[in-house]
């Protein structure tokens, strides 16, 4: 099985980013799905829009958001 890539796109001091954080790990245990787990501080609006970051925490799995509609979605920033 190919490790899969996940992002954890985050603001500083998000209090939701240890728990979501510790569901992906969770999901891909259950899974048994390998990941790469990368945690990134998202620090200014342009970072936010090249990486495609809809507010603290936002998800990707394979560079794609884990939400469906959040996809077409072109309001990034620091929210």
């Amino acid at each position: 099985m190919r490790t899969v890539n996940v992002r954890v796109l985050h603001m500083a001091e998000c209090p939701a980013t240890p728990t979501t954080i510790r569901l992906v790990e969770d999901a891909a245990r259950s899974l048994g799905a390998p990941i790469d787990l990368e945690s990134l501080l998202v620090e200014a609006p342009e970072q936010a829009e090249a990486l495609g970051f809809l507010g603290s925490p936002t998800v990707h799995v394979e560079g794609r958001d884990i939400e469906p509609e959040a996809r077409t979605r072109q309001d990034f920033g620091l929210t």
